[in-house]
Order: C-alpha cells, then structure tokens, then sequence
C-alpha cells in the first residue's frame, strides 16, 4: 500500500510526510527516490518545506482530529494530500475522519479498501480486510479566503 500511495500521489523529488508507525512507508519512499520526513503526529512544526503527501494512522494521540487536520493543510503543498490510515471495524471513524478533514479547509478524496490477500480465481474467498486508506486533500484551486 505505501509503494501505491507514494508512487499515485507524488512525483520525484516531491516531500513526504511520515507519521505512520513502521517502516513500510519509509521503503517505499526510498524505492521511489522522494524525500522523506519521519515525525510523530503531536511533534510541533513538521519543517518548513511544505509536503506533497502526509500519511498518518488513526486515530491520531494528544491532539484533536480538528487541530491535527489544520497542522496537516498548513503543511501541504495546494493539491497536495494526507492518507488516513484506518483499522478496519469501526464503522464510524471514516465519517468521523472527513468530518474533521473538511472542518480543516481539506477535501474527501478517495476511500482505499486494502486486503491481506487478493481473491483467487474460481474459488470463493472471504477477503479479510486489513485496513481502510482514506485520501484527503488540499484543493489546488482554492482563494485565499476559503
């Protein structure tokens, strides 16, 4: 999943934003040859580079989803977008998620269903999903006032 975030959603030498627990983001960044910046989600001021991708788990500690969407739009690029990376099984943290987001000046992008295991052909497989990727985003196009 971090290799198809990291290649759909920037371009070489664009800046990645990693708050995500583990190194899987961190391999797909190097594979991609884009830069990267590893910090923890309540860590005060990100660098002043503005990134093209943040992605985060959920849910985020010692901050509210409010203040931690508006410190993601202040760091983002316009166009620019944050993944959400969600545990399967609440059904009400997606809705919760871009409630916040749009609270925050960022858009409803795209909803990712990630599961362990492909389906095969000719045989009936119950997909036990892993885990739920939300895309928000900075508009590209926004005015200074909104």
């Amino acid at each position: 999943m971090g290799v198809r975030l990291v290649h759909n959603l920037t371009h070489p030498s664009d800046l990645v934003i990693d708050l995500a627990v583990g190194p899987q983001l961190a391999r797909a960044v190097i594979a991609a040859r884009r830069r990267s910046h590893v910090h923890a989600p309540r860590q005060a001021g990100w660098g002043r580079e503005a990134a093209t991708l943040i992605v985060t788990g959920w849910p985020v500690a010692d901050t509210s989803p409010a203040e931690f969407f508006l410190h993601c739009r202040a760091s983002l690029v316009p166009g620019g977008c944050v993944a959400v990376l969600l545990p399967h099984g609440d059904v009400i943290a997606p809705g919760d998620v871009v409630i916040a987001a749009k609270r925050a000046g960022l858009a409803y992008l795209q909803h990712i269903v990630a599961a362990d295991r492909p389906p095969r052909p000719g045989q009936q497989t119950q997909l036990d999903i892993h885990t739920d990727v939300l895309i928000l985003t900075r508009s590209a196009t926004e005015t200074r006032g909104g």
